[in-house]
């Protein structure tokens, strides 16, 4: 069962991972809820900022998202809400985002709009998680930079000033 819950709590916490509002409009198509899918591969687009491809392997997850995948999961959403219009504009769109030679399936897809048949949307693959190299995940833990807290007392009897011996206020004469 998809449950888009855990996507919400990733995405709170990085507003910009595209990958997890990906993920999210994923569940959200399999849930039929589809103006929020909608919504959240529009935001998974606008978070790629222009740029062609995000690769996450430097996160820890072996995927890379490429434009043109998010905006073919865009079509098959907008084909759920019978925009077909709209579908085949996407698709249009994510023609110029897909490297050169490589659109045999989105000509397919721009068909299969066409008929007014659903587009199945893209994912991460099944199995794909993030795991963040060891060597960073042992960086998380806390590091005490201050040290451990020191009493110490006054060797001059009866002096009664607590605080850092140079604020000291100096007593004339």
């Amino acid at each position: 069962c998809f449950s888009p819950q855990a996507f919400d709590k990733t995405v709170a916490k990085d507003k910009s991972l595209a990958v997890g509002f990906f993920q999210r409009g994923f569940v959200h198509l399999q849930l039929e809820m589809y103006e929020e899918a909608l919504s959240d591969y529009h935001l998974a687009f606008s978070h790629l900022r222009q740029n062609p491809f995000i690769d996450y392997k430097q996160l820890g997850l072996r995927y890379i998202l490429y434009a043109w995948e998010v905006l073919y999961s865009t079509a098959a959403a907008q084909c759920r809400l019978q925009q077909w219009q709209e579908a085949r504009v996407t698709l249009d769109k994510a023609v110029v985002w897909r490297p050169e030679g490589r659109t045999a399936i989105l000509d397919l897809a721009l068909q299969r709009v066409q008929d007014h048949v659903f587009l199945e949307p893209m994912q991460v693959p099944p199995g794909e998680f993030f795991r963040p190299r060891k060597k960073e995940v042992e960086q998380l833990d806390s590091k005490d930079f201050l040290g451990k807290p020191k009493v110490i007392s006054s060797i001059i009897p009866n002096d009664e000033y607590i605080g850092f011996e140079p604020l000291r206020p100096q007593v004339s004469g």
